[in-house]
C-alpha cells in the first residue's frame, strides 16, 4: 500500500527515461577480471580467460556511434533523463559528461564499474560505493543521490547506500509508483525513497531475444504508457524506459525510440522527469512517517 500523492500540474503519469552508460566498465581480462563480459549482441559467453575483442568493440560502438544518436533525440524532443552510469564508464566519456551538464540531465550511480556486487562482503561493497561516488563527483562536479546495481545486490546494499548519503534507490521492480522505506543504519533509522525500475520495457530485450523487433518494442512501450496513463486518472503512475547506447543506438533501432518519444510528446498530462526529480517531488508531497503509510515497504 502506498501513500497518496500527486504529480506536478496534476499529471497522470511521470515518464522516466533512463539511459544506462556501462560501456568501458564491463568485465574484461584487460581490466583484471577472471573472464570477459558474458553479455553481448550474439549471446556468446566465453568460459575461458581470454579477451573477447569482438564484444569489446560492440560495447565501444555505444560510445562512438550510439551515443550521438541517443543524445540527439533527447535534445530534439527536449526531454530530461536520468543517466545511470557506471562511474568509470562515464569518467572515460567527456562527450557524455558535456551532454549531461549542458542539457540538465541527472547522473545516478550504476556502480563503480558495471560488474556484479552480490558476492561482495560488507567492507568491499562499501568501498565499491564510495569509489563510485568519488569518481562521479570528480568527473561531473556533482554528487549522485540515487543508485542502481547491476541487477543483483546484497542484504547490506540499501543500508550502505543510506549511510553514504543516498536519498533514493532503484533496485526494485515491485510497483509503478515510488514509496518510502525505513532503513536501519549505524546512525539510526533513515528514510529512503524507492523509485522502482522496470525490466519489461528495457531495450535489453533486443539482446535477450533476437526475434524481438524494434516495432514490437515500440508497440509494447506504447501499450505500457497507455495503460499507466489511463490508470493515472485515478492515482498517478510512473513509467520507466531503460535504454543502452550500444543497443537502442543502432541504426535499425533508434527509430523505435524516436517513435515512442514522439508519441509521449503528443499526450496530455505527462510529466517527463528525472529519477531525482521524481524522488524529490514524492518526498515533498508525501513526507516520510515513522509509522503508517510512509513506512510501508
Amino acid at each position: 500500500m502506498t501513500a497518496a500523492f500527486s504529480w506536478p500540474g496534476q499529471a497522470r503519469l511521470a515518464m522516466s527515461f533512463v539511459v544506462n552508460v556501462e560501456e568501458g566498465s564491463e568485465q574484461s581480462i584487460a581490466r583484471g577480471d577472471k573472464l570477459p563480459e558474458p553479455v553481448d549482441e550474439l549471446g556468446v559467453a566465453l568460459k575461458i580467460p581470454i579477451r573477447n575483442y569482438g564484444n569489446e568493440s560492440n560495447y565501444a560502438y555505444g560510445l562512438r556511434a550510439g551515443a550521438p544518436r541517443v543524445t540527439a533525440l533527447f535534445r530534439e524532443f527536449g526531454f530530461h533523463c536520468t543517466v545511470t552510469a557506471a562511474a568509470t564508464a562515464l569518467a572515460q566519456s567527456p562527450h557524455l559528461i558535456e551532454w549531461v551538464q549542458q542539457d540538465g540531465h541527472e547522473v545516478c550511480c550504476h556502480g563503480y564499474r558495471w560488474v556484479h556486487q552480490f558476492s561482495y562482503k560488507e567492507d568491499k561493497e562499501r568501498q565499491f560505493i564510495q569509489d563510485a561516488v568519488r569518481t562521479i563527483t570528480e568527473s561531473t562536479g556533482k554528487r549522485p543521490r540515487g543508485w542502481l546495481s547491476r541487477y543483483l545486490l546484497t542484504d547490506n546494499t540499501r543500508r550502505l547506500l543510506a549511510e553514504e548519503g543516498f536519498t533514493y534507490h532503484m533496485d526494485d521492480y515491485s510497483d509503478d509508483v515510488p514509496r518510502w522505506d525505513r532503513v536501519d543504519t549505524a546512525q539510526g533509522p533513515k528514510p529512503m525513497v524507492i523509485v522502482p525500475y522496470a525490466l519489461d520495457t528495457n531495450d535489453m530485450k533486443f539482446w535477450l531475444d533476437p526475434s524481438f523487433t524494434p516495432a514490437m518494442w515500440t508497440d509494447y512501450a506504447v501499450a505500457t504508457f497507455d495503460q499507466l496513463h489511463s490508470e493515472g486518472a485515478d492515482q498517478p503512475k510512473m513509467m520507466s524506459l531503460g535504454l543502452h547506447l550500444r543497443i537502442i543506438g543502432r541504426p535499425g533501432r533508434i527509430g523505435a525510440l524516436r517513435k515512442f518519444m514522439a508519441y509521449v510528446k503528443q499526450q496530455p498530462d505527462v510529466w517527463v522527469a528525472t529519477r531525482g526529480q521524481i524522488a524529490d517531488h514524492f518526498a515533498r508531497v508525501s513526507p516520510f512517517q515513522a509509522s503508517g503509510l510512509g513506512a510501508v515497504v
